[in-house]
């Protein structure tokens, strides 16, 4: 299987043989398992103090020969708090009460993350790549593209430290997608007030090692750059859909052969 080479002036210069990631089966079933594997990484553990609404006088007086015992007294036995000369305080520590302990808390012992083998993580990692490279599975996804996939740059790419330069070069190749994903969008509810704003995502640059090309392309909306290094399936997928439009650098071929 081969591609064409896409110098810094957007012309294709010659053709590359692609490594064989590029000709697996899709399976979209390991990628959207993959995908939702890499989401649940990003969540934070979350509990609550094992003391939280234990923190005070209030005891159970049931007894009804205990002293400021509520037995008999038209009120409600409930643990209350410890006031002088054996009056009723208010009711605490019981989880219907006001500060009172949760019923059940979340635990940060709790598994929220969702654990997938290496193999199968790997094989769904191929599986993605190898979707980048169909026209018909992009297209699925929103994104709009004129020239052949997958879309390989020249290794020159790797050395822009400019986002304006960057920018220029990548509106001549996949310039339509470029201005689909600037077009931002407000969340609604509660994350609007929050002043958040959504994006929709644009091109994956894949490159072969650590460059200037990380940090040039970060502020172009939609864009990411990652190394294949770090290359994951939520970033082939966002979403759990497979088929994100992705760019290859010529170097990082040689990097994606050996997973």
């Amino acid at each position: 299987m081969k591609a064409q080479i896409y110098s810094m002036d957007g012309k294709a210069a010659r053709e590359a043989t692609l490594p064989a990631q590029f000709s697996a089966n899709v399976r979209y079933d390991l990628i959207s398992r993959a995908a939702i594997s890499d989401q649940t990484k990003h969540y934070q553990p979350k509990g609550n103090d094992p003391r939280a609404g234990m923190e005070t006088s209030a005891r159970y007086k049931g007894r009804k020969e205990d002293f400021g015992s509520g037995k008999n007294k038209g009120t409600a036995i409930r643990p209350r708090e410890i006031l002088p000369k054996g009056r009723l305080g208010k009711v605490k520590r019981i989880p219907s009460a006001v500060k009172g302990r949760r019923a059940h808390p979340p635990h940060v012992n709790k598994i929220i993350f969702e654990r997938i083998n290496k193999k199968e993580y790997r094989l769904a990692l191929i599986s993605a790549i190898s979707a980048t490279a169909h026209k018909d599975v992009v297209a699925a996804r929103g994104h709009t593209v004129a020239v052949a996939l997958p879309i390989i740059l020249d290794s020159s790419f790797e050395a822009i430290s400019k986002t304006a330069k960057l920018h220029e070069a990548l509106s001549v190749i996949i310039g339509a997608d470029l201005e689909r994903a600037n077009k931002r969008k407000l969340r609604t509810g509660v994350r609007k007030r929050k002043g958040g704003k959504v994006y929709p995502k644009s091109a994956l640059i894949a490159v072969s090692k650590d460059s200037p090309l990380l940090k040039a392309g970060r502020n172009i909306p939609g864009v990411d750059v990652v190394k294949v290094s770090d290359l994951t399936v939520e970033a082939l997928a966002p979403g759990a859909k497979a088929g994100r439009l992705a760019l290859y650098t010529e170097a990082a071929l040689a990097e994606i052969s050996k997973l």
